[in-house]
């Protein structure tokens, strides 16, 4: 329990003793004036059930803590707002009680499974796949430090018209040429050809409409599309020719996919493929018909009515037979729940999904799962650059790759023109800028709330100084430095008057697990990205205003180098959260 709890807890005992009134919890904040105090509370919420006068409620209050608690060490009132100096001891204590139990996880006795990645087979990852899988690996780091079990799993989308299109423009236009022979990335040499596939389709679209036809009618008449149809009816039939080269065509995928995750540092406990799932989907939509709530079209085709639930209807299965992504995720969400003991399952799917996920959580609360409840959407924004939103079909993505890339080289420069790493020998220069580059890339990403959609810019991301992970990572050398110089080893401290720098962080370091919580709560990594940017400020400020390895006193300079032990500890574990590696020299 932080200092701050301790005050709102005590506050709460003493309206009772002096006022009668129960479960009232007034609003304790980190004081920020210029009036002295550590900490301020709100009094405002008791004006109206007392009927006294704010100041009068203030200064009462400040007597009740300073009479009835060891709390205080002086308190003042200024517009009803009381603030009050705690006792040094307290933040002596405070700070043995954080260190103490800094590696303790209290269990929750659950398992929570996050859904993350799950891309589809006919394209590299790109840079909205870079926020989705550092979003959805930190969460469920997170969920981890908040004491759940966790199980990380994707869903490859392996099967569908997008795969189809890959393989036909291979067949058609690749003259049996394969990754080996070109020493392409396996994803990327697939994704080529869906980039080939729709180069084609608009020519034949084009030459049907100078023909008259409309351009609706073209898109469906297209001799390509036609046979990437076929194709998708000859797989789901167990077509023996489509089946081996949809199976060589994803293994190429599959190892490009492993690479990128291998560098981005991401990774699965369970990995599912649509091609085993969609089956299992089919079975309930059967199941469905059977207990009639769902209804089949004159045409076969079978829906699901959702407007009674102020949605639409919702097709399930096409009137060929062939399943749709909702089918698919129907039957995915029931195998989940069938092998795990899960008590909630959270989808990271960007936000153009909202509406995809709605329905389905309805169609399976209307199939009857009791677990329906317990599915949530962890919705995010898309990731747009300057010139835009992205599309995988001209070829103009951002790949993650050479995203990756780049921040490596941007590193590199930006460390060789301050000269941070000149000590370094050169393979250790290599990881640090890998380190240092890929801190820039998931900081950046992940100190903006989920919700928001977000514009990146590389060069802003690599800065050395303000918000960024470079800075944060500068801060950490910072303290390994001062640690390794002084030969650090922990000793208790048990008499010292702490300075307003020191309380600060001690405050700050307090504040760790309640941040985790309410992350882990929020499923938002943006609160411990944002923790961490203030208590690396607080500890540059502690660090520049303060003595510490030239200190004549032993006593207070164990107790500096206490502080930045625990600092650096806090550093390292948040940045872990956001599934960043640090670097002892810089």
């Amino acid at each position: 329990m932080n200092i701050k709890n301790i005050i709102e807890e005590k506050l709460s005992e003493v309206i009772l003793n002096v006022y009668q009134l129960k479960d009232i919890s007034l609003e304790v904040q980190e004081n920020k004036t210029e009036f002295e105090g550590d900490f301020t509370v709100v009094t405002f919420p008791l004006v109206k059930q007392l009927k006294k006068n704010p100041e009068t409620i203030g200064t009462e209050l400040g007597q009740a803590l300073t009479e009835q608690t060891e709390l205080l060490e002086s308190f003042n009132v200024v517009k009803g707002f009381l603030n009050v100096k705690v006792k040094n001891q307290f933040f002596i204590d405070n700070f043995s009680s954080v260190a103490d139990d800094f590696d303790t996880i209290a269990k929750k006795n659950a398992t929570v499974m996050i859904e993350y990645s799950s891309p589809n087979t006919n394209k590299p990852l790109h840079l909205g796949h870079i926020r989705n899988n550092l979003l959805g690996f930190s969460v469920a780091e997170i969920l981890k430090e908040a004491g759940y079990d966790v199980i990380k799993t994707q869903i490859i989308n392996d099967r569908g018209i997008h795969i189809c299109k890959s393989m036909l423009a291979w067949e058609k236009f690749g003259k049996g040429e394969t990754l080996h022979v070109t020493g392409t990335k396996g994803d990327k040499f697939v994704g080529n050809y869906y980039v080939k596939f729709d180069q084609e389709y608009k020519k034949e679209i084009a030459e049907l409409v100078n023909q008259g036809i409309d351009e609706e009618q073209a898109k469906k008449e297209a001799p390509l599309m036609k046979e990437a149809q076929k194709m998708l009816l000859d797989w789901e039939n167990g077509d023996e020719k489509v089946r081996n080269l949809w199976s060589e065509m994803n293994a190429w995928v599959y190892k490009g996919f492993n690479e990128t995750y291998d560098r981005l540092g991401v990774d699965f406990d369970q990995v599912q493929y649509e091609s085993n799932t969609y089956i299992l989907g089919k079975d309930l939509i059967q199941e469905g018909l059977d207990k009639g709530i769902l209804y089949q079209k004159e045409d076969g085709s079978v829906w699901c009515d959702l407007t009674d639930e102020g949605l639409d209807q919702k097709l399930l299965l096409r009137s060929d037979g062939t399943s749709v992504y909702m089918t698919q995720d129907l039957g995915t969400a029931v195998e989940r729940f069938k092998q795990n003991d899960i008590k909630k399952l959270i989808y990271t799917v960007g936000n153009e999904q909202d509406y995809h996920f709605q329905v389905l959580f309805k169609i399976l609360a209307k199939l009857g799962y009791a677990w329906a409840d317990q599915l949530y959407h962890l919705s995010y924004g898309m990731v747009e650059l300057p010139n835009g939103k992205m599309k995988s079909r001209e070829g103009t993505v951002v790949d993650a790759d050479d995203l990756m890339q780049e921040m490596h080289e941007t590193a590199k420069v930006k460390t060789q023109e301050l000269g941070k790493l000149e000590s370094l020998s050169e393979e250790e220069k290599e990881i640090s800028y890998e380190i240092i580059g890929q801190a820039a890339l998931k900081y950046f990403m992940l100190k903006v709330d989920p919700k928001k959609k977000m514009l990146f810019n590389p060069a802003e991301s690599i800065d050395f100084n303000g918000n960024t992970g470079p800075f944060i990572l500068y801060t950490y050398a910072r303290t390994q430095s001062l640690l390794n110089k002084a030969n650090y080893q922990y000793k208790a401290v048990e008499k010292i008057n702490f300075n307003t720098q020191e309380k600060e962080l001690i405050m700050l370091l307090s504040n760790y697990k309640g941040i985790v919580e309410k992350a882990a709560e929020l499923l938002s990594p943006a609160l411990v990205a944002n923790y961490l940017y203030d208590l690396v400020k607080s500890y540059n400020s502690f660090y520049q205003s303060n003595q510490i390895l030239k200190l004549e006193d032993e006593n207070v300079k164990q107790a500096r180098l206490n502080l930045t032990d625990l600092t650096a500890k806090t550093i390292k574990k948040s940045l872990h959260l956001l599934g960043i590696k640090t670097v002892n020299r810089m």
